[in-house]
């Protein structure tokens, strides 16, 4: 059986992007920092990263639901989640057998 990869850590990302780009892991961590503070301030109308996805707004209604303990029917409040949806060129880029 084939042994699981771990996740990327933050300082293993910053440094490939570094060695990629062929700039110091302080500047490539200065433009990350920057990419994801546009992308919380535009993340109401859409941010979009080519190629990779969309991070978006969606307001959800109130609805009701259960609570898994007891069963016992609850309400849930209206409320506003972020989230990301993939581009389907990431979805193909990633799928096995590819």
């Amino acid at each position: 059986m084939a042994a699981t990869k771990k996740p990327m850590t933050q300082t293993q990302i910053m440094g490939e992007l570094a060695e990629r780009c062929d700039m110091k892991r302080k500047e490539v961590k200065q433009v990350v920092q920057e990419l994801v503070q546009m992308a919380y301030e535009n993340a109401d109308p859409g941010f979009k990263i080519p190629g990779l996805g969309k991070l978006v707004l969606v307001h959800r209604k109130a609805r009701m639901g259960r609570n898994p303990m007891t069963g016992e029917p609850i309400q849930i409040p209206a409320k506003t989640v972020l989230k990301f949806r993939i581009a389907k060129a990431a979805k193909e880029a990633c799928e096995p057998g590819k």
